[in-house]
């Protein structure tokens, strides 16, 4: 827009007109130390502290502009990888050997006292793994037969072993892994890393989702929402067949000049509301509109697969044209590539109850395993390769873990194997960006059920991923409704055993 200049400037001084006696008073507390000190700590750049006495956000005429961290982190850009549904860690990386010994045995009732359930009823029978198990790479890491690519990066990540969650409902856990809350409203994580960092394209989203397996995760599309974030901030979701954002093309008629005065008279509009009503979400609306301008020429090129060359095909397992998680792994890198700063991807399907063949425990997870194991190594396998993985910070994991003993429901036999949901303990890894090579933090005890060491929490995992990107977490607030929220809550500690 060609008056943003002159709208900030006059933002600035409609604030320095709105002083009070009181607002003078209370920033004379700091005073002229809390200056300096701001400089030192480059704190004109943060958003939450640009605010003026109506709490007009003034760097969001710019909301997407890179900003620095508390301090240099190791990790610029995170690909996040969810299996929504919640993958069985018990077949894929928590070998236990004890509980095979224990297959069909009844549940010990020491196991159900007291824990709630979101579908076992009665007495279960104990499920022994439906894998084989190896170790793999100087890590000696156990990885299933379900993931047979994989096994050979596995000296590239971290295990957390021992995670733990309070949310037993899909929709709540998938709250609570990506806001930090297991209630609406709060902000998406890549809403807080986007809203902290910025990005550094200014013709793309700083934050892009993309979903495969057909449907998105049951918490809705409010697990990359920005919450009480200004809006500019929450995912763009985008297609990997077909139009990557609808509407991306002009239609018949409508030529670049014609929809640059559009978007000039539109923005004018919205300018004369931020005058009359001061809403600082009238400014995003302003950002994005530049922003979508912006994007009908980048984003097309960028989530362009076709002119890959054929061996990085062959390498992802990607087929052009098709919504997979092999395209949209490749999409990520190229997207990252790019200066996006987090990109998400969602995978449905993941829920293995066993009342059907296509989530039974054995064939319908291993058919979900065999679709990301080719991709998901390929990704950090060409993240290596082009010198981006020590830069970027792949996570892995579900919304909780699965349950040692088979699902039964009013003591009825399930037809298929299944395992129910489990908050005590579940595997995530994470690798890149900082991330120390081959280790696994934390255990589970003989079968499974819960951490007996270096357990870790969802808070904790946030902790750790805000640290590899140059925050502290305690430190790293919006204030919103009368005090500073953050995405811990107030929990949290950084795993440094992983770092």
């Amino acid at each position: 827009m060609k008056d943003f200049d002159k709208l900030v400037n006059e933002a600035y001084i409609r604030q320095l007109q709105a002083e009070t006696r009181r607002h003078f008073l209370k920033k004379c507390v700091a005073g002229i130390g809390s200056i300096a000190l701001g400089g030192m700590m480059a704190s004109c750049m943060r958003s939450g502290n640009a605010a003026n006495a109506e709490g007009v956000d003034l760097n969001a005429l710019n909301p997407l502009l890179p900003r620095a961290p508390h301090f240099a982190g190791k990790a610029k850009n995170v690909i996040y990888l969810h299996m929504a549904g919640a993958p069985s860690q018990l077949e894929l990386f928590d070998y236990k050997p004890a509980l095979q010994k224990l297959h069909n045995q009844p549940c010990p009732e020491s196991l159900l006292a007291g824990k709630t359930f979101a579908f076992i009823r009665g007495v279960p029978k104990m499920l022994g793994p439906q894998a084989t198990f190896k170790q793999y790479g100087q890590s000696g890491a156990w990885v299933s037969d379900h993931l047979p690519h994989f096994s050979k990066v596995v000296d590239e990540v971290s295990f957390l072993k021992a995670v733990h969650t309070d949310q037993f409902n899909h929709g709540p856990a998938q709250l609570f892994m990506h806001t930090g809350s297991a209630r609406l409203g709060r902000p998406s994580i890549g809403s807080w890393v986007t809203y902290g960092l910025g990005s550094e394209n200014s013709n793309l989203p700083g934050f892009v989702v993309l979903t495969s397996g057909g449907k998105t995760p049951d918490a809705g599309k409010s697990v990359w929402g920005s919450g009480f974030l200004p809006s500019v901030y929450q995912g763009v979701q985008c297609r990997s067949k077909g139009d990557p954002v609808l509407y991306i093309a002009d239609p018949e008629g409508m030529d670049r000049d014609l929809k640059r005065n559009a978007i000039d008279a539109i923005n004018q509009v919205n300018k004369e509301e931020f005058e009359t009503f001061k809403d600082p979400e009238t400014l995003s609306r302003i950002a994005q509109y530049e922003m979508a301008y912006k994007m009908q020429v980048a984003v097309p090129e960028v989530m362009d697969i076709n002119n890959e060359p054929e061996y990085i095909h062959e390498l992802y397992g990607t087929k052009p044209g098709q919504e997979s998680f092999a395209n949209n792994c490749l999409l990520a890198r190229k997207l990252v590539e790019k200066g996006v700063r987090f990109v998400q991807l969602f995978d449905w399907g993941w829920d293995s109850h066993g009342t059907n063949p296509s989530d039974s425990i054995d064939l319908g997870f291993r058919n979900k395993c065999r679709e990301i194991d080719r991709p998901m190594t390929a990704l950090l396998m060409d993240l290596k390769q082009r010198g981006l993985l020590e830069e970027t910070l792949v996570v892995w994991g579900g919304e909780f873990g699965r349950t040692p003993m088979q699902e039964n429901r009013d003591n009825n036999d399930m037809p298929f194997l299944g395992r129910d949901h489990h908050t005590d303990a579940y595997t995530i890894w994470m690798a890149g960006g900082g991330i120390r090579n081959g280790v696994s933090y934390g255990e589970t005890d003989e079968i499974g059920f819960a951490g007996v060491s270096g357990r870790s929490s969802v808070h904790d995992v946030h902790a750790t991923m805000l640290h590899l990107l140059g925050f502290d977490h305690e430190k790293f607030t919006y204030e919103f409704q009368g005090r500073p929220f953050r995405l811990t809550d107030v929990e949290g500690t950084v795993i440094k055993d992983i770092i």
